[in-house]
Protein backbone atom coordinates (compact mmCIF):
# COMPACT_ATOMS: atom_id res chain seq x y z
CA UNK A 1 0.00 0.00 0.00
CA UNK A 2 1.43 3.40 -1.11
CA UNK A 3 2.09 6.46 1.61
CA UNK A 4 -0.96 8.13 -0.18
CA UNK A 5 -3.27 5.19 -0.29
CA UNK A 6 -2.45 4.83 3.60
CA UNK A 7 -3.27 8.80 4.37
CA UNK A 8 -6.60 7.95 2.98
CA UNK A 9 -7.28 4.81 4.49
CA UNK A 10 -6.03 6.90 7.86
CA UNK A 11 -8.67 10.04 7.34
CA UNK A 12 -11.11 7.22 7.04
CA UNK A 13 -10.68 6.07 9.62
CA UNK A 14 -10.74 9.37 11.92
CA UNK A 15 -14.06 10.30 9.69
CA UNK A 16 -15.61 7.05 10.46
CA UNK A 17 -14.00 7.05 14.06
CA UNK A 18 -15.62 10.56 14.52
CA UNK A 19 -18.83 10.16 13.43
CA UNK A 20 -19.60 6.73 15.09
CA UNK A 21 -18.03 8.51 18.69
CA UNK A 22 -20.55 11.14 17.90
CA UNK A 23 -17.16 13.59 18.39
CA UNK A 24 -16.13 15.94 16.34
CA UNK A 25 -13.53 15.36 14.04
CA UNK A 26 -10.93 18.47 13.70
CA UNK A 27 -10.61 17.96 17.63
CA UNK A 28 -10.22 13.81 16.88
CA UNK A 29 -7.19 14.90 14.36
CA UNK A 30 -5.75 16.85 16.97
CA UNK A 31 -5.62 14.47 18.98
CA UNK A 32 -4.33 11.53 16.80
CA UNK A 33 -1.93 14.24 15.24
CA UNK A 34 -0.64 15.01 19.05
CA UNK A 35 -0.68 11.14 20.23
CA UNK A 36 -0.93 8.65 17.29
CA UNK A 37 -2.87 5.68 18.20
CA UNK A 38 -0.83 3.65 16.42
CA UNK A 39 2.93 3.30 16.62
CA UNK A 40 3.05 5.34 13.19
CA UNK A 41 2.10 9.21 13.04
CA UNK A 42 -0.07 10.79 11.37
CA UNK A 43 0.62 11.25 7.52
CA UNK A 44 0.57 15.28 6.85
CA UNK A 45 -1.97 13.93 3.88
CA UNK A 46 -4.08 12.28 6.22
CA UNK A 47 -4.28 16.01 7.74
CA UNK A 48 -4.80 17.52 4.40
CA UNK A 49 -7.60 15.33 3.50
CA UNK A 50 -9.51 15.71 7.03
CA UNK A 51 -9.20 19.46 6.74
CA UNK A 52 -10.24 19.84 3.54
CA UNK A 53 -13.42 17.56 3.62
CA UNK A 54 -13.94 19.42 6.93
CA UNK A 55 -13.61 22.88 5.23
CA UNK A 56 -15.99 21.71 2.19
CA UNK A 57 -18.41 19.48 3.75
CA UNK A 58 -21.89 20.88 3.18
CA UNK A 59 -20.46 21.55 -0.71
CA UNK A 60 -19.32 17.33 -0.52
CA UNK A 61 -22.19 16.41 0.87
CA UNK A 62 -24.78 18.45 -1.14
CA UNK A 63 -23.21 16.55 -4.17
CA UNK A 64 -23.27 13.13 -2.49
CA UNK A 65 -27.12 13.75 -1.97
CA UNK A 66 -27.52 15.05 -5.41
CA UNK A 67 -25.58 12.28 -7.11
CA UNK A 68 -26.46 9.02 -5.45
CA UNK A 69 -30.14 8.39 -6.68
CA UNK A 70 -32.17 6.75 -4.02
CA UNK A 71 -29.68 6.86 -1.25
CA UNK A 72 -29.81 9.20 1.62
CA UNK A 73 -25.95 10.45 3.51
CA UNK A 74 -27.49 8.60 6.54
CA UNK A 75 -28.78 5.57 4.51
CA UNK A 76 -25.07 4.71 3.36
CA UNK A 77 -22.90 2.69 5.55
CA UNK A 78 -20.92 5.25 7.24
CA UNK A 79 -17.37 3.77 6.02
CA UNK A 80 -18.76 4.47 2.18
CA UNK A 81 -19.61 7.62 3.67
CA UNK A 82 -16.16 8.32 4.41
CA UNK A 83 -14.64 7.91 1.59
CA UNK A 84 -17.26 9.27 -0.64
CA UNK A 85 -16.39 12.24 1.41
CA UNK A 86 -12.03 11.61 0.77
CA UNK A 87 -13.11 10.92 -2.93
CA UNK A 88 -15.13 13.78 -3.66
CA UNK A 89 -12.70 16.38 -1.87
CA UNK A 90 -10.23 14.72 -4.02
CA UNK A 91 -12.31 15.29 -6.95
CA UNK A 92 -13.18 18.48 -6.69
CA UNK A 93 -10.87 20.60 -4.41
CA UNK A 94 -7.60 18.92 -4.70
CA UNK A 95 -5.77 19.45 -8.20
CA UNK A 96 -2.68 17.20 -6.93
CA UNK A 97 -4.76 14.24 -7.05
CA UNK A 98 -5.82 13.27 -10.90
CA UNK A 99 -9.71 12.18 -11.16
CA UNK A 100 -9.48 8.61 -12.07
CA UNK A 101 -6.14 8.33 -9.25
CA UNK A 102 -9.22 9.87 -6.85
CA UNK A 103 -12.16 7.47 -7.96
CA UNK A 104 -9.93 4.27 -8.16
CA UNK A 105 -8.26 5.06 -4.34
CA UNK A 106 -11.82 5.03 -3.15
CA UNK A 107 -13.00 2.14 -4.90
CA UNK A 108 -10.13 0.14 -3.57
CA UNK A 109 -10.37 1.21 -0.21
CA UNK A 110 -14.58 0.04 -0.42
CA UNK A 111 -13.44 -3.13 -1.86
CA UNK A 112 -11.09 -4.16 1.42
CA UNK A 113 -13.32 -1.94 4.35
CA UNK A 114 -16.86 -2.15 3.32
CA UNK A 115 -19.55 -4.62 1.76
CA UNK A 116 -19.30 -6.12 -1.20
CA UNK A 117 -22.09 -3.69 -3.73
CA UNK A 118 -19.85 -0.94 -2.16
CA UNK A 119 -16.65 -0.75 -5.04
CA UNK A 120 -19.45 -0.64 -7.65
CA UNK A 121 -21.45 2.04 -5.56
CA UNK A 122 -18.63 4.16 -4.92
CA UNK A 123 -17.11 4.05 -8.42
CA UNK A 124 -20.37 4.96 -9.62
CA UNK A 125 -21.13 7.83 -7.76
CA UNK A 126 -17.86 9.32 -7.36
CA UNK A 127 -18.05 8.92 -11.26
CA UNK A 128 -21.20 10.67 -11.63
CA UNK A 129 -19.48 13.34 -9.53
CA UNK A 130 -16.22 13.29 -11.86
CA UNK A 131 -18.55 13.96 -15.06
CA UNK A 132 -20.41 16.76 -12.89
CA UNK A 133 -17.44 18.57 -11.82
CA UNK A 134 -17.13 21.77 -14.47
CA UNK A 135 -21.08 22.47 -13.02
CA UNK A 136 -19.77 21.99 -9.38
CA UNK A 137 -17.06 23.94 -9.36
CA UNK A 138 -18.70 27.07 -11.91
Amino acid sequence: MGARTKARKRAADILFEAEQRDIDPAKLLADRVATPYTEAPVPQYTVEIVEGVLARLDRIDEALETYSHGWTLRRMPAVDRALLRIGTWELLFNDDVPDAVAVDEAVELAAGLSTDESPAFVNGLLGRIKDMKPSLLA
